[in-house]
This record gives C-alpha cells, structure tokens and sequence, in this order.
C-alpha cells in the first residue's frame, strides 16, 4: 500500500482544561478532495493550526509522505500550502509583488519565480490583474490570489480552512469548481474546511469533526448510501446529532 500523503494518528489538543481535538485519526491519499466538515467550535481551526505547526500536539503525531512533523518540520512545511480563514495578504502590493514575496521565503529562484506566477496566475484566470494592487480585487479575487500563492512551491497539500466564508454562492461555486480541477489536474491533495453544507459534494471524500472527534471519514455518497440518506444536509445532521449525545 502506498504512504498516505498526510497520516494524522491519536492528535489531542486542550486549551486549558477545554479540550479542542481528542484522539484525532484519519489519513489523506494523493490527488484526492477531503472536505473537513463541522460546525463553528468543532476544532478544525486547532486541527489546522496543528497541520501547518503554528501549534505543537500535545498527544499523537503528524506525517506528511512518511516525515515525522515534530523531528522534521521544515521538510514538512515544505510540503504544505495553507490559505486561512482571515486575508493574508498585502493589500499596497501588487497581485505580482504578494506571490513573489512569498517565493522567496520558500527559497524559489527568480527564473523558477517568474515560471511559477505566470503558470499559477493563468489557471487562476488572474494574469490580466498582476499588476494591479491586491486593494483594487474583489473578495472572490482576493481569494483566487491566495490560492495561487499557496501553490507556488508546488506543494503535495492544500489546507483551505474556511477559505471561502463571505463570498457569494456564485464565486463560492466558481473557486471550489477550480479546486476539484485542480486535484484531478495536478495530483495535489486537498483538505478544505467549512461550516457550509452546499460546498460539499457528493463524489468528496469527507471527514466530519464534532466537539474534537472524528464521526465519520468516508466518500460522501458511500456514507450517505450505508445510512439510507438523500442529502448531504441529512448526513450531517445525522452525525451532528450522534456527536451531541
């Protein structure tokens, strides 16, 4: 069997005597889409703290392609494009000059820069915008600049966590269309984490978090299948109910 691209195995995390994650296991194959679905508290903003090591577990470990996170954690990072839930971006940069900042805090060169910008700026429908300053974008662009820049070094992981709350449905519908092209496209990994029921699909792979704990990681239609459901909404509220008891 092939190493999973991301193995998350027992991970707990309290703040203080509030726990956040218990026990937290799953695992992520290449070129797949998770969804990460939960409501508001669920922990999945720890979990992606965690992920992206802004955080350290505090029970369990972490694995990306077979590398111990806490022993090896730049080769980790190296792997990992994260895009939060708040902007990150410099709003009196250029489109240009945000994505080249960040190449080179990974270390890119300036011909390999140059390459990665143009590459990513043209499947994001945003080379016509370069120049402009990220001030002047709408949200739906803003975000789609975002993504860019988190692929730039070409990592095996995408964490989009909320990455799409306050956009309308339509530029909510258009980024997560790219997304899943960009799996089967690319063979990068995708785990997306939201509070919006309609974002998922039922071809996603799709993990539940509840109160800190797994409830199911399954193909959403295969889940929704085995319990006898007609909706993504039903199937949450199924394990959404189970995780409250």
């Amino acid at each position: 069997m092939s190493v999973p691209v991301l193995a998350v195995e027992q991970v707990g995390f309290n703040y203080g005597a509030k726990q956040a994650l218990s026990e937290v296991t799953f695992s992520l194959s290449p070129g797949s889409y998770y969804a990460l679905l939960g409501p508001n508290g669920a922990g999945k903003s720890t979990l992606f703290s965690i992920l992206c090591q802004l955080l350290q577990p505090q029970t369990g470990s972490v694995t990306v392609n077979g590398i111990n996170a806490a022993k090896k954690p730049r080769q980790v990072l190296k792997q990992i494009g994260m895009v939060f839930q708040q902007p990150t971006l410099d709003l009196d940069l250029s489109v240009e000059q945000n994505l080249a900042y960040h190449a080179s805090l990974h270390g890119l060169s300036s011909a390999y820069t140059k390459q990665r910008i143009n590459e990513e700026l043209q499947r994001f429908a945003l080379s016509e915008r370069r120049k402009d300053k990220v001030r002047s974008l709408n949200g739906g662009h803003r975000r789609r600049v975002e993504i860019a820049r988190a692929l730039l070094h070409q990592p095996a992981i995408l964490l989009l966590d909320e990455a799409t709350v306050g956009l309308d449905q339509s530029t909510r519908d258009t980024i997560n269309d790219h997304l899943r092209q960009l799996c089967s496209d690319s063979g990068i990994t995708i785990l997306s984490s939201t509070h919006l029921i309609d974002e998922v699909r039922p071809t996603d792979e799709l993990i539940v978090l509840i109160k800190g704990q797994i409830q199911l990681q399954q193909r959403c239609e295969e889940a929704m299948q085995a319990l006898q459901l007609d909706s993504v909404q039903a199937l949450y509220r199924h394990f959404h109910q189970q995780g409250e008891q």
